[in-house]
């Protein structure tokens, strides 16, 4: 039997790729932190032998996961146990916990984990809309009030108040409110939200 053949066929197997998914609850208010962190990690990670590809995910309102990719389970578990791993797991107190930790064989295992995908933002609450609304409609009837009601009082009230609606919603959909949502973005939508576009799954 050929050695040099065999060998390299054990050494195939031993070295399946291996991916793991690590589930963290993430400190409301410190995401921007952690996805610096996580993405640090998986740099530093880029620098380890048998090292093939992660990423950093967003699943749900505070859900996140970071995504590793090595050449075998001892690839892997010689990253895990090093000292740089230790020391990098320390800087995550107050900004998240571990929930769950995952790891899969295979090419498919990869592929599903890329399959992750950022949910779509919370509405946000009521209140916060209702005071947004009030802000863009509040300015231009008291401006109408003001400068245009005087010179209408002999008008029919119908049309009176069909001028003042002309106005105000004119204002308010093309002028106040998207400078309004522009600047209330980060108050009407959490920060998780809101970075949401920049934390989509990138390679490493």
């Amino acid at each position: 039997m050929n050695v040099t053949w065999l060998l390299s066929v054990l050494d195939g197997v031993s070295r399946n790729p291996v991916t793991v998914t690590v589930a963290y609850r993430v400190v409301p208010g410190r995401e921007a932190d952690f996805h610096s962190w996580g993405w640090a990690v998986l740099r530093e990670s880029a620098q380890q032998q048998g090292f093939l590809g992660g990423g950093v995910l967003v699943d749900g309102e505070a859900d996140w996961h970071v995504v590793y990719r090595f050449d075998s389970d001892g690839s892997i578990r010689a990253w895990e146990n090093s000292v740089t791993w230790a020391e990098w797991a320390a800087r995550l107190e107050g900004l998240g916990q571990e929930t769950d930790r995952r790891t899969m064989n295979g090419s498919k295992a990869w592929f599903d984990s890329q399959a992750v995908t950022p949910a779509a933002p919370r509405p946000p609450p009521k209140w916060k809309l209702w005071f947004v609304n009030l802000s863009a409609v509040f300015p231009p009837v008291l401006l109408f009030n003001l400068t245009a009601l005087p010179y209408l009082e002999s008008v029919n009230p119908l049309f009176r108040t069909l001028l003042l609606c002309l106005a105000v919603t004119a204002m308010v959909t093309w002028i106040l409110m998207p400078r309004l949502q522009r600047f209330f973005k980060k108050w009407l939508y959490p920060p998780l939200q809101a970075l949401r576009g920049r934390h989509k799954r990138r390679a490493v």
